[in-house]
């Protein structure tokens, strides 16, 4: 059996208290946002400092979406002005280029900003679980033949959606509006057959799933050309996690679900597989993309730097300092933790403090207590993402009124 230590010691140890429920709701009423107290505990920024180049086109990406008229209709949000959020987009930005070291930079974001921290599983601060997505790259054919009889299909005409990108439904031929088909009914129906719908062609069922998980997929030709698709709508109906449900059944251990272990599984029996995909009532149309993917706020995706979140709970576009630990497979594991393993592939951890933009949503972040880390493109973010399972804490920062006057 595989003990995969990166969060599984935490893990042990926070249920030693309780056990978290991490998809548990936040009691009516209750804030998802809650303010650091005097004294509490609160992150070191010091280590962020080096990363301001990195930081800078994410942060423009979100002062994008903030100069968009349509983003006023989302505040105020947790006592949250539209003003208020952008204007610490703004001082953040001037203090990423003002500062002149590590620590002076610390100390401006502490004495210029109102830290929260996420009221996490427990609506007391309690802790985030951390997952995470990617753009995978996957072999594929703009044709279908033997090899690949897997298409991602573009949206259809039938599927409404709201000014938001809300999913409204599916246009009868009255003009009313019905729940769209599940995903079993429309691989049972063949209803997108037919109609033009279908972009590309995958080799795999697992790897069309995979990218309707993740939402964008890299699709590499045979003849060793690239195409791009990313998120274009969804069904509307709630997601299901696959690793889940295989574990749920007795298929794979709590302890060693992952992307790899569930393609192997799969591949062992891949009927079955069928089945259990037809079990999540998600379904993700694409379109062809020429640049990066992009959130649900229509901005590009950052790999390290976006964050998917309840945005029902939390502050569009805001700045979140995320505090986990992810895997690492360049990171060896401790004398200790290979008492517990004797896995080839076994694998440490890697600290993963760093700021980030609450840039996204996802299928299955639906609570104060949930969060997705999107890890970039490509085999190396993949395998990171497949494997991350993390508890830790989000912070969101939003700067002072009376930074604002004194720094004017």
């Amino acid at each position: 059996m595989k003990l995969h230590l990166v969060p599984a010691l935490a893990l042990l140890l926070a249920a030693a208290c309780q056990t978290p429920d991490y998809g548990r709701a936040l009691p009516e009423g209750a804030p998802a946002l809650l303010k650091l107290g005097k004294g509490e505990q609160r992150p070191d920024f010091k280590a962020s400092w080096a990363d301001r180049d990195e930081l800078l086109p994410a942060l423009e990406r979100s002062i994008e979406w903030y100069g968009r008229p349509s983003s006023k209709e989302h505040f105020p949000i947790e006592g949250i002005t539209h003003a208020r959020a952008l204007e610490s987009l703004k001082h953040f930005r001037k203090l990423l280029s003002s500062c002149t070291d590590e620590r002076d930079f610390d100390a401006s974001v502490v004495l210029d900003f109102e830290i929260y921290k996420s009221a996490g599983w427990n609506a007391k601060g309690g802790g985030v679980l951390f997952t995470g997505y990617c753009t995978p790259i996957l072999p594929g054919s703009m044709t279908r033949d033997a090899n690949y009889r897997w298409p991602l299909y573009g949206m259809p005409d039938d599927l409404v959606k709201g000014k938001d990108g809300e999913i409204l439904g599916q246009k009868q031929a009255d003009g009313s509006l019905a729940p769209y088909p599940t995903r079993a009914a429309i691989e049972a129906s063949a209803m997108l057959a037919g109609r033009h719908l279908e972009l590309v062609y995958l080799k795999d069922p697992l790897d069309a799933f995979v990218a309707h998980v993740n939402g964008s997929a890299v699709i590499e030709l045979e003849d060793g050309s690239e195409r791009r698709f990313g998120y274009a709508a969804k069904n509307g109906r709630e997601y299901v996690s696959l690793g889940k449900m295989l574990v749920k059944d007795g298929h794979i251990q709590a302890s060693d679900v992952s992307l790899a272990t569930i393609r192997a599984w799969g591949a062992e029996h891949p009927e079955l597989l069928l089945e259990y995909i037809d079990k999540d009532d998600s379904f993700v149309f694409f379109t062809e993309i020429y640049g990066d993917p992009k959130g649900s706020l229509n901005v590009d995706v950052t790999g390290g730097r976006t964050l998917a979140t309840d945005k029902s709970l939390f502050p569009r576009g805001g700045i979140v300092f995320v505090d986990v630990e992810v895997p690492d497979r360049s990171s060896p594991l401790s004398w200790f933790q290979r008492l517990f393993t004797a896995d080839d592939e076994a694998y440490g951890s890697a600290v993963y403090d760093r700021f980030m933009f609450d840039q996204d949503t996802g299928g299955a972040i639906r609570t104060a207590g949930r969060a997705d880390i999107y890890m970039g493109i490509g085999p190396e973010a993949e395998w990171t993402a497949g494997r991350t399972k993390s508890p830790g804490q989000m912070y969101y920062l939003f700067v002072k009124d009376e930074a604002l006057q004194s720094r004017r």
